[in-house]
């Protein structure tokens, strides 16, 4: 699948959870830039990779683009990574399995 190996980068899962926590409205470059420390032609690089594999959408708004999170094609991301989880049953907290605890910085 495009979008995984396009996540699998770990500046573009970076620019791509900025524009999730942005949401509909979306980021320029030069936000992104300053909020990520991507440097600007780093970030143009990954945007397109991720616009390539359908996870971004680019809109010009006067002399500014715009760069969203495709969300329907995160949550079909989403859906596909999970379609068989717990063969299928209702997935709950295994009691026998306690959640990972944090490990301590030494």
């Amino acid at each position: 699948m495009q979008a995984l190996a396009a996540l699998a980068q770990p500046l573009r899962l970076q620019v791509f959870r900025a524009l999730v926590v942005a949401g509909p409205q979306g980021l320029t470059p030069g936000a992104m830039s300053e909020g990520t420390g991507v440097p600007p032609n780093t970030l143009s690089f990954h945007l397109k990779e991720l616009a390539h594999a359908g996870l971004v959408s680019q809109q010009r708004d006067g002399r500014y683009l715009i760069y969203r999170a495709d969300f329907e094609q995160m949550n079909g991301l989403l859906a596909y990574l999970t379609q068989n989880c717990c063969r299928g049953a209702a997935c709950a907290v295994d009691k026998a399995c306690p959640p990972p605890t944090p490990r301590r910085k030494p």
